[in-house]
């Protein structure tokens, strides 16, 4: 009976003995980690930044300049033509401008055919026209000029009323027009267009309207 006490005791120590020891040793597997110091480091990458270049175009309302081409005058041969507009630009698509040119005609196929016959003396073989248009910005856009160079450029159309001094008279006329503007600079602008300036005209004998088509290019610019 003692002996059988003895071992259960014996038992019982040798068992608490063990619970303590491994609660008081840590385990040698296990991994102890260092806390970093401080913030941790944040990677930037490197990239290389593109400078673009942003045109600066002046915010300006006025654009004036001159311009030159030519005119066909209908029964008179297409001749030179020079002029200078002034343009106000209401809002980024709408704008007035006015023009003033002149041209001289030529000769019709009648005094080609037939030299003692006169039409209008030299005199009156001056054209002058005064306009005032309406035009509008149909399609703002760019024109791109080889791999590195590109242009801010509208598409417009025209339409207004004026007055045309040919042969000593002056004529009510009406016209019509498309036009490109390319801004070459901040200040400086390109156009090219075609307007066809039409009128009544009896000068070949007969009362009728008459198309007088030109093709100009120009320079303008802003202030």
């Amino acid at each position: 009976m003692e002996t059988r006490l003895s071992s259960v005791l014996l038992a019982a120590a040798l068992l608490s003995g063990c619970g303590w020891f491994h609660r008081g040793e840590k385990p040698s597997n296990q991994l102890v980690v260092d806390e970093p110091e401080g913030e941790p480091s944040i990677v930037e990458p490197q990239v290389n930044r593109r400078e673009v270049k942003v045109p600066k175009i002046k915010a300006k309302d006025f654009e004036v300049g001159a311009y030159f081409g030519a005119l066909s005058i209908q029964d008179f041969g297409t001749n030179p033509i020079y002029g200078i507009r002034a343009a106000y630009h209401v809002s980024e698509d709408i704008f007035f401008e006015g023009y003033v040119a002149r041209s001289k005609a030529g000769t019709t196929s009648l005094e080609d055919v037939f030299p003692d016959v006169t039409v209008t003396d030299n005199a009156g073989r001056h054209f002058t026209y005064y306009d005032i248009d309406l035009g509008y910005n149909v399609l703002p856009g760019e024109i791109f000029i080889g791999r590195g160079r590109a242009f801010n450029s509208q598409l417009y159309v025209t339409v207004g009323m004026g007055d045309v001094k040919f042969a000593d008279k002056d004529q009510f006329a009406v016209n019509f027009g498309v036009g490109e503007r390319l801004v070459i600079t901040d200040w400086l602008a390109l156009h090219i267009d075609v307007r066809d300036h039409i009128f009544e005209t009896d000068l070949t004998g007969r009362t009728k309207n008459v198309d007088n088509i030109e093709a100009t290019l120009g320079l303008t610019t802003f202030f």
